[in-house]
């Protein structure tokens, strides 16, 4: 069995039912509670590498559940609420969770902030969805504005062309260049897609999934020979995307 053991805590059986087949189809063995009796007991006789806890249980505040759980361990703990209260997400991390998920949620939302939280906080095997490092290629950002070169195509992100690989000029919009400039500065590494909002918007906070999700389809149109089978830009399952090609100065 999956030694990668999530806990759901929540007191809806159909949120539960959601997150059990979200989690498993990504490979995690899931177990759940209902209430805090439940939810110490599962504790105490798994091997939990994360929680997923409903602030909200019935007659129960899931924070105090929360506030309990850190006195005696560092398992980390994603909280999940139906209310978007800016209180309740300061209050929840104050307690000691590591992140904050507002229902309705997309499954893949939940699945890239529990990957992120797992590999950010070293609670869980990851070998699976990880890349060796690449080679560090050093680029300095002169590099970037003299042009880079990746898979035959040229860049200068700070005039905001592209060339392709007959050395014609590509369309992009601004977002294009945006998103391609997150990659380019950041080839062969996985990134979720939190940390493509970070990086995007320079400022934390939940990424609209399906928003993510697009831009990066349209740069693939951009940028690979067949966008139904991108290789340039590869979809990391349950964890976001990595430019899987290597970046050089134009001039080396």
């Amino acid at each position: 069995m999956n030694s990668n053991t999530i806990l759901i805590v929540d007191d809806e059986p159909k949120v539960r039912l959601l997150l059990k087949r979200c989690l498993e189809s990504d490979g995690f063995n899931v177990i759940e509670a209902e209430d805090e009796a439940r939810t110490l007991e599962a504790i105490s006789a798994h091997d939990v590498k994360l929680i997923t806890l409903d602030v909200n249980l019935g007659g129960e505040n899931g924070l105090q559940i929360a506030k309990r759980i850190r006195q005696n361990s560092n398992i980390p703990i994603i909280m999940i609420t139906g209310r978007d209260d800016v209180i309740d997400r300061v209050v929840g991390l104050e307690v000691g969770a590591d992140d904050y998920i507002t229902k309705p949620f997309h499954v893949r939302e939940v699945l890239a902030r529990v990957g992120s939280v797992l590999r950010r906080t070293g609670s869980v095997e990851v070998a699976a969805k990880t890349v060796p490092e690449a080679p560090d290629t050093h680029i300095a950002a002169e590099d970037f504005e003299e042009g880079v070169i990746f898979d035959g195509m040229t860049a200068y992100l700070d005039r905001f062309e592209l060339l392709d690989r007959d050395s014609a000029l590509v369309e992009m919009t601004s977002g294009d260049f945006r998103m391609l400039a997150v990659f380019l500065r950041n080839p062969k590494k996985i990134l979720s897609r939190d940390r493509i909002m970070d990086l995007l918007h320079g400022t934390e906070g939940s990424p609209v999934d399906r928003t993510i999700d697009n831009q990066v389809a349209k740069l693939r149109k951009k940028i690979e020979r067949d966008p139904a089978a991108p290789v340039l830009i590869k979809t990391v399952r349950g964890v976001g995307y990595m430019l899987a090609t290597n970046v050089k100065p134009s001039g080396k």
